[in-house]
């Protein structure tokens, strides 16, 4: 990471543009990634990021659109597979097909449209395609989430089984329904369902006249449920084939889980390819709400910002159709100190903060909002003094406080250092306020 401290990403609202940004993501996981973002310590990676970005926010504004990137949380798939003996539900096998079927989409795009998108491609080489999980999966359920009837040979037996014990069930209970029905033992309702059986609805003065098992009765005791005894040889004999039918679909979804486990590096790949496509996917909406750009990065240390908006400010405008003015402001070698003085609310804070703030976000692999012609080189670290930070519970008097943290900053900054610090030598006497701060500098 960049070496700069917390208290400096707080004081120029870093976590704010975090908060906005994770709103236009899609996932649950990408929310997450975007909040935790700090800047990269690695000029090359940051490099790389702003080049994502820049060309998913491209893709708004061409035909070749990128494919939508949903996804579902694999997360508990992955621990199952992990954990021998295990098996994946349905529900479980759907979502990493689903899965596979996405990140195939994206990586067949991408490579036909690699000239568009050279960076994204590159990002998405290490990933294999394959269609072995969606074919596996499609191989044993149907499109209903149900198990196939021909997931085996074991499987398709079973099921013409209790297929055919079910019209013999039905044909057995029919009879003795029409036979009860026509001694007038049945109420008008004549049948139900109990634990998911047909049962007679029998009158309560004839319940020993109907041989079955009784299965409950009705709230007012005048109906008595019976399943009859003609159809409990086939009722059990169905249960003992639903129990099977349940065991062999387990072992179809044991086999199909252990072949997966081969593939759990590939779908951990996913789930990281993905996350990261969602980021970069809500840099892009957020770079093209703020109308940002990217701008040249300079090997040398300089800074040149042209036509500047400051993001928080000029997205609370727009949403109360508010006019924002932008700022130009410059450093290099040659001039490496900018101080700025004038009155009360005229702008000096936010023009502070918009140069942190915008330096924070390109150094995180943010774009800014900036004219196309700016330059921004990269900071090793970012130092500030921004607001009243008098330390009351070291009972520190301003004077003290700034001494104390002068001394802390002239340790620290260097040539690659972005120094910034606000309302510089006040809280004293402002002749020594002022000789202090020009010492300083």
């Amino acid at each position: 990471m960049v070496n700069i401290h917390h208290k400096t990403l707080q004081d120029l609202e870093f976590q704010i543009v975090l908060e906005q940004v994770s709103e236009l993501c899609i996932t649950s996981l990408g929310k997450n990634a975007v909040l935790s973002i700090l800047p990269f310590a690695n000029k090359e990676i940051a490099l790389k990021e702003l080049n994502y970005v820049n060309e998913y926010l491209a893709s708004f504004s061409n035909e070749n659109r990128i494919p939508n990137h949903g996804f579902d949380d694999i997360s508990k798939e992955l621990k199952l597979l992990k954990i021998e003996n295990t098996y994946l539900e349905v529900q479980h096998l759907q979502k990493l097909a689903a899965t596979s079927l996405t990140i195939n989409t994206l990586l067949k795009f991408l490579k036909k449209f690699k000239t568009y998108y050279p960076n994204l491609e590159s990002l998405a080489q290490p990933i294999e395609i394959t269609n072995v999980i969606v074919e596996q999966v499609d191989s044993i359920i149907d499109r209903f989430g149900e198990i196939k009837d021909d997931a085996s040979p074991t499987l398709f037996q079973l099921r013409q089984d209790i297929n055919k014990l079910r019209v013999k069930l039905n044909s057995s209970f029919n009879s003795a329904l029409n036979t009860y029905h026509q001694q007038d033992f049945l109420d008008p309702i004549r049948e139900s369902v109990v634990e998911n059986k047909r049962v007679l609805a029998v009158k309560a003065m004839y319940r020993r006249k109907v041989k079955g098992a009784i299965m409950g009765g009705s709230k007012t005791g005048s109906i008595v449920y019976i399943e009859p005894d003609i159809t409990l040889q086939y009722s059990r004999e169905l249960n003992n084939l639903e129990y099977e039918e349940q065991e062999e679909v387990i072992k179809i979804l044991k086999s199909v889980t252990d072949y997966f486990r081969l593939f759990r590096p590939l779908f951990i790949q996913y789930q990281e390819f993905l996350t990261k496509i969602d980021v970069i996917s809500a840099k892009a909406k957020y770079a093209r709400t703020l109308n940002a750009t990217l701008p040249k990065i300079s090997e040398q240390q300089t800074l040149f910002l042209k036509n500047a908006f400051h993001p928080l400010l000029y997205l609370s405008n727009k949403e109360h159709k508010k006019k924002t003015f932008p700022q130009t402001i410059g450093l290099n070698k040659n001039n490496r100190i900018i101080v700025i003085s004038g009155p009360n609310a005229g702008g000096k804070s936010i023009t502070l903060k918009t140069v942190g703030l915008l330096q924070a976000m390109i150094q995180s692999g943010f774009l800014i909002p900036v004219h196309e012609n700016s330059e921004v080189c990269f900071f090793d670290r970012i130092l500030s003094d921004i607001g009243d930070n008098q330390s009351i519970e070291n009972h520190l008097s301003t004077y003290s406080y700034l001494i104390k943290q002068m001394n802390y900053f002239l340790k620290k900054c260097n040539q690659n250092t972005l120094f910034l610090i606000d309302e510089f030598g006040t809280g004293s006497d402002p002749e020594l306020g002022g000789a202090l701060a020009e010492i300083f500098l």
